[in-house]
């Protein structure tokens, strides 16, 4: 009798079997009844539950770190939101509503806003819906909706897993992680390989399938019915190999393995991780929380603290990536039909030079003030003439080296006219393959075009490494795409110079590149650009392996 197969994305490496624990669905739509009797006694149950949520979130993150504690503090700030706990207890008050329904209503309200921004805030909606869920079921008096507690080591299966979720897994129980929905740069794929559980993605018909016991490819992508008393609980993961710091193939070509940051606490778990520098420093997290631009002065120093752990070695700070996707509140953005496609990243600073300016005042203050060696790179660059513009204000601002990323279809046919007007380039790789496909990156339906093994998203890869080769400048990753230990293999082949990516991911990218030669690496990259699908070039470079 044939094996039954399913097919997804693979986000997370390596193999593992074991017994199904289903992940609960969400509680449902609680009931728009029966009105309240004291609509204001109803009302004041709200503000301590969303306390309660937001501090049992706050405990897991002060138990988590790195990117797990950081989604875990974000997700806490939006339980404990003031907005969220008025907009529902206005509910309560003006239409009658129950406290539950009034969260959830209010809940979905914000969900539906932030699902219109697109890009970075249409990512979190499935935060605010697990904050939902959360406040709801404390509302209720029911156990929240996640994780069931694991007495023994077991495959999770589920639709989809909040963040907060993800972060709390512990991988010594959790074998693999299998959902129906999700994509490739879904914070569930990200926390995944942080904490080093094989995990499979957007794969078709999972929730229908009756089994006891699967197995995981999380390098492939494949999920196959177990017999049940064969093997079980056996589970073989990617092995790290060895490493000695330096990110360099077997016969010596050098390739910087570097960290992505966004944070004081990213930023010394890449260094305790052995990361050679950073590849890009997020610096959104000094605004999004602030009604008004932060001075010069705390800019800087909240850059400092994430500049100083890498003293001596190389920073490249990407500058504010905000805008209609991530609309702030002092950049007073107006409404717009289609966010993803509108004024964001570099847009921005074309009608607000000033604002990227004092930011780049106090990235050069930081730099002095950390020692770091510090470049500075702009997100959503179209042109030559934008990234010239750009460079000149850098280099104004007494930043020397400047540099653009390239997560737009149009730059990377560019690049050869971008590398003339600056020092080095940076793919981004999730926003390259979500606007080379048309395909947001956030929906499990489409998940597929946006698998980083796409032959023509490394098409354009190839292109901008021929342009970095021509003009003799680098060419980094910072996208998902550089944290897998086999694709790195490829990017190199592809003439990128780094590869940067979460500290979890940085030793196993390094040994991956040691045992193997640069020739290796050309030669693997040649016969994946031939390839006609993903599941192809994976087969094709795991064969190589």
């Amino acid at each position: 009798m044939l094996a039954q197969r399913f097919s997804g994305v693979a986000v997370s490496p390596g193999r593992a079997r074991g017994p199904v624990v289903r992940v609960a669905e969400p509680l449902g739509e609680p009931a728009h009844g029966p009105k309240p009797a004291d609509p204001s006694a109803e009302a004041a149950r709200i503000a301590p539950a969303t306390g309660a949520v937001a501090a049992r979130l706050e405990a897991l993150a002060e138990a988590a770190t790195g990117e797990a504690a950081t989604i875990l503090i974000t997700t806490a700030a939006m339980a404990a939101d003031p907005a969220l706990t008025s907009e529902a207890e206005r509910l309560v008050v003006a239409e009658g509503l129950p406290a539950a329904r009034a969260i959830y209503e209010a809940a979905n309200g914000f969900a539906k806003s932030l699902a219109a921004a697109g890009g970075y805030m249409a990512e979190r909606v499935r935060d605010i819906e697990d904050v939902r869920d959360r406040v709801v079921a404390e509302l209720l008096g029911v156990s929240p909706p996640g994780v069931p507690e694991l007495l023994s080591p077991s495959v999770l299966v589920a639709r989809d897993l909040a963040p907060a979720d993800t972060a709390g897994l512990n991988p010594d129980l959790v074998l693999a992680l299998v959902t129906e929905e999700g994509g490739p740069t879904s914070h569930t794929a990200i926390l995944a390989r942080a904490l080093g559980i094989p995990a499979v993605v957007a794969v078709r018909g999972l929730l229908g399938l009756d089994a006891e016991v699967l197995l995981v490819d999380g390098d492939t992508g494949e999920v196959e019915v177990a017999d049940p008393t064969a093997g079980i609980l056996v589970s073989t993961k990617a092995g790290l190999g060895e490493w000695d710091g330096v990110g360099k193939t077997s016969d010596g070509h050098r390739v910087k393995v570097l960290g992505n940051v966004g944070a004081p606490g990213d930023a010394h778990a890449a260094a305790d991780a052995g990361a050679e520098g950073v590849g890009l420093f997020r610096t959104e997290f000094c605004y999004l929380d602030a009604p008004a631009e932060p001075a010069v002065a705390e800019q800087r120093m909240a850059y400092t603290a994430v500049l100083t752990p890498f003293a001596g070695k190389p920073v490249i700070v990407r500058t504010l990536d905000a805008g209609a996707d991530k609309p702030l509140d002092f950049l007073s953005p107006e409404a717009e039909p289609n966010p993803a496609l509108g004024v964001r990243g570099l847009r921005v600073a074309f009608d607000r030079p000033d604002v990227l300016d004092r930011q780049l005042e106090a990235i050069a203050g930081a730099a002095a003030d950390s020692g770091a060696d510090v470049s500075v790179m702009a997100p959503m660059v179209a042109t030559a003439a934008e990234a010239a513009w750009f460079a000149e204000r850098a280099r104004a601002a007494g930043i020397a080296r400047a540099g653009v990323m390239i997560e737009i279809p149009a730059a990377a046919l560019a690049a050869r006219e971008i590398f003339d007007a600056v020092d080095f380039v940076s793919v981004g790789t999730n926003d390259l393959a979500q606007y080379t496909f048309a395909a947001d990156r956030q929906l499990g339906a489409v998940a597929t075009l946006n698998d980083p093994w796409q032959p023509a998203l490394l098409r354009l890869i190839a292109w901008i490494g021929e342009a970095a080769r021509a003009t003799g400048k680098p060419a980094g990753v910072c996208g998902e795409a550089a944290a897998d230990p086999l694709l790195a293999r490829v990017l190199t082949g592809l003439g990128m110079t780094s590869l940067s990516m979460n500290a979890s991911s940085i030793h196993g990218v390094g040994a991956s590149l040691a045992a193997v030669t640069w020739e290796e690496c050309e030669t693997l990259a040649q016969a994946v650009l031939a390839a006609p699908d993903p599941g192809t070039a994976r087969s094709l470079a795991s064969r190589k392996d």
